[in-house]
């Protein structure tokens, strides 16, 4: 938000100067974040002074160029080669000394400098309006009628002093000081001096004429409408006063009407909308929602289509002519023939603005203000005011009196205050009359005192401006804001009355072990939206009950919370394979969300690993390798193993979105899933290339994982292997095999793998033919080969009986 220091002291006076003013509004929670020199005129004038033509001679060796002296308040007059035909001896003028730069009105700026102009020294400019950025004119040079001296500043006589500009960071709950005027009371606080209100002492509206009627349709909406009907406009530029206000604060001029309209806007922070009378169909104003698909063409020249839940202002047949609080009409809208204007000024309700505005995608100064909150008592205010500054500015005459309509008053907020309360939050005793005086100058009145068991209690009336004062902690901020966080000491020994509890183990130290992990091994953490498009899990025809759904979406492409994880990995390498980034490995923890069918609401968090394109970058040692499933099984088997689950158990499972996926078992709960996406989901998401997913219910994990470490003793005695090769029915898998062996050998058995697979026509068909190593040792004694061929033999007749495995010699 941008706030002009010069306008502010119109409303609280001040000799502070601008740095220690912006230092109390950081103070308070107004952070300013910079600030600026403002110049009305590029350059402000500098180097330029006021002059006095000596004498003026036809120049020797030019017909169209004089020969000047000039006095500019020193010893030594100036000789300085002018051309333009109006220059005389005894006149007033502008002179750019040497050194001075020049922003004309159009080109680029140029310095002076001491030159020669056939033949003659010149040592100076004589300047034209164009010249100097002051006007568009050259026919001659400018031409003063003033007593000031020789040598005072031209800055000083066009009155083009500089202004300094607040760039405040306004936070979306303080609403309440999103104008200047907002600003004002907020130093009336800070300073205990009191801010001033533009006077309206002079609007005087007549008692009757022909009138705009209002009538509000929707008093939820639209809690309050004024309007003003004023005649014998005359549209064209606004004078220079109020452009310079408006180009202060970074806002382009458009027209006397329109000017008015911002420049009471950015003052007093209700925004208002000016209509041109005579579009007004019927002399009557509608507030009500508008029809669903009906078309709206607003001030951009865009047609919008509108919904049920957008607030319009309309004509009697209903015809929309703004968004209420957002964007004008194009057709209604004030332009150069307008001589009638009927003047707005509204309260609407936040959310109401707040959905239109998201909906269509407009952001404008006034919907920035509604869906903050607005002052509904500001509205009449504000409407005079404008109403006086069109007198002024357009010549306007007020033709009839002001409608407002206010079918339900907006009372007060009533909070509670339990003055020991104060202490305890703060810290620090601050006095009951300096706290008194804290909430004068924030507006917040005391209706009711009284004291029970020694407890003073304050009944407090909060006015609606103040949004987000709703609750004793908030009085008690906003008394801490005013008084300075600078100015509660830090005492030596602070204690708490609370300590929050530290879960054991920490959740974030975990996951950080688990990051580090994956990131070791080449993966790229990625963060998500947890929205998501609700077409990636239902047909047009088939809705999915267990979405849960956003009411007020900005769009289509997120209007629902993610049910699961994958397809928000797969928008991201989408994005990559668009971008010729093709071999990704990529890992989230993100929650996921669903609706039961109680109507209740589950959240839960997950962990996602995402392979894609190749598994291990090309080298002239090793070709590219592409991922596989056993990529990415292996690194959710790595993360169960950091986690204290390194004999997770895998399970076909049919998986929605898997193709041949594998469940992940531990303690015989299912954890996780890994599998290749399938290739429907592929194409739904656009995803050009194959991809390897896995993913793990991370609550569970967590509750699981016991930070202890168990040592034990290095084994005093040697292991021993043992190879068989097993031909077993292609429906084995070689965890079935595991499980027999890890069954029938518990004490010696350490460790199996398979190193090698085949099927052929070497074998009988629907057989296949597993490699398996075995590890054995005891950590008493040395293997003997008699007790070593007994646990052998012993496995192979269980692999016979319950795998009907033959053993191949």
């Amino acid at each position: 938000m941008t706030i002009s220091f010069d306008w502010l002291k119109t409303l609280f006076p001040t000799a502070l100067p601008a740095n220690e003013v912006a230092a109390l509004l950081t103070g308070s929670g107004l952070e300013v974040e910079g600030l600026e020199d403002f110049e009305s005129i590029p350059g402000g004038l500098r180097g330029l002074v006021l002059g006095t033509v000596l004498t003026c001679e036809r120049h020797p060796d030019a017909d169209k160029l004089s020969l000047t002296t000039v006095a500019v308040g020193d010893e030594t007059p100036r000789q300085i080669v002018c051309g333009a035909p109006n220059v005389a001896a005894g006149q007033r003028v502008v002179v750019a000394l040497e050194g001075a730069t020049l922003y004309p009105s159009t080109g680029e700026p140029f310095k002076i400098k001491k030159s020669k102009i056939r033949g003659a020294a010149s040592e100076g400019m004589i300047c034209a309006e164009d010249e100097i950025g002051l006007g568009e004119s050259h026919a001659g040079i400018l031409v003063l009628t003033t007593d000031l001296p020789d040598g005072t500043p031209a800055a000083d006589y066009f009155g083009l002093g500089t202004d300094t500009i607040f760039e405040i960071g306004l936070t979306p709950n303080r609403a309440d000081a999103a104008s200047h005027y907002g600003v004002a009371r907020e130093l009336r606080a800070l300073l205990g001096q009191p801010a001033h209100l533009p006077s309206v002492r002079e609007f005087a509206a007549p008692t009757s004429g022909d009138n705009i009627t209002v009538v509000i349709e929707d008093d939820q909406a639209c809690p309050r409408y004024a309007g003003l009907l004023l005649d014998n406009v005359r549209v064209g530029p606004s004078p220079e006063w109020l452009q310079r206000r408006l180009r202060s604060i970074g806002l382009s001029p458009i027209n006397n009407v329109v000017d008015v309209t911002n420049f009471v806007l950015h003052e007093l922070g209700q925004p208002l909308h000016a209509f041109d009378a005579a579009a007004i169909t019927g002399n009557k104003i509608r507030v009500k929602r508008a029809e669903a698909g009906e078309y709206f063409v607003t001030l951009d020249n865009v047609a919008r289509t509108l919904s049920a839940d957008d607030l319009v202002i309309a004509d009697t047949n209903g015809a929309p002519m703004a968004l209420a609080g957002v964007f004008g009409g194009k057709t209604s809208g004030v332009g150069e023939g307008t001589t009638r204007v009927f003047l707005e000024s509204a309260y609407f309700a936040p959310a109401v603005v707040r959905r239109t505005s998201q909906a269509h995608g407009l952001k404008t100064d006034a919907s920035f203000r509604f869906e903050r909150g607005t002052d509904p008592y500001m509205v009449p205010t504000a409407l005079k005011r404008a109403a006086l500054l069109l007198q002024e500015v357009a010549g306007a005459r007020i033709a009839a009196p002001v409608v407002d309509e206010f079918p339900h008053l907006i009372p007060n907020n009533q909070v509670r205050l339990r003055l020991d309360r104060v202490a305890k939050l703060i810290g620090q005793e601050i006095g009951e009359e300096r706290i008194r005086e804290i909430l004068e100058g924030l507006g917040i009145t005391i209706e009711e005192e009284t004291t029970q068991n020694g407890t003073t209690e304050w009944l407090l009336q909060v006015p609606p401006y103040k949004v987000d004062v709703t609750r004793e902690a908030d009085i008690i901020e906003e008394i801490l804001r005013i008084y300075g966080f600078n100015n509660v000491a830090l005492k030596p020994y602070n204690s708490a009355s609370f300590l929050s509890p530290f879960p054991n183990p920490d959740p974030e130290v975990v996951r950080q072990k688990v990051a580090s992990l994956l990131s070791g091994q080449g993966f790229s953490e990625i963060i998500t939206n947890s929205l998501t498009n609700s077409q990636y899990f239902e047909q047009a025809d088939a809705p999915d009950e267990t979405l849960v759904r956003i009411l007020n979406y900005n769009s289509q492409d997120l209007n629902v919370m993610r049910p699961a994880l994958l397809h928000s990995g797969l928008e991201v390498v989408r994005h990559n394979l668009n971008r010729r980034q093709r071999d990704l490995k990529l890992y989230e923890f993100g929650k996921t969300y669903q609706r039961t069918a109680a109507g209740k609401y589950q959240e839960k968090t997950v962990l996602g690993i995402w392979l894609t394109g190749a598994a291990t970058a090309e080298t002239w040692q090793h070709p590219t390798q592409k991922a596989t499933f056993h990529d990415a099984a292996g690194a959710a088997q790595q993360v169960l193993a950091a986690l204290g689950h390194p004999q997770a158990a895998p399970q076909p499972t049919q998986h929605p979105y898997l193709a041949g996926g594998l469940a992940l078992l531990v303690q015989n709960q299912p954890i996780g899933n890994v599998g290749a996406v399938s290739p429907a989901v592929l194409k739904r998401l656009d995803v050009s290339q194959p991809v390897w997913y896995a993913e793990l219910d991370w609550e569970w994990l967590l509750k699981k994982y016991k930070a202890t470490l168990t040592a034990r003793e290095l084994p005093k005695f040697p292991e021993v292997r043992r190879d068989l090769s097993l031909v077993v029915d292609k429906a084995v898998t070689f965890e079935q095999l595991r499980t027999i062996a890890q069954r029938t050998e518990k004490k010696l058995l350490q460790g199996l793998n398979v190193f090698d697979t085949y099927e052929g026509d070497r074998l009988e068909a629907g057989k296949k033919s597993y490699s398996v190593s075995f590890l054995l040792q005891d950590a008493t004694q040395t293997l003997t080969e008699q007790a070593i061929d007994q646990v052998m033999q012993r496995l192979i007749q269980q692999f016979e009986k319950q795998a009907g495995a033959l053993i191949r010699k």
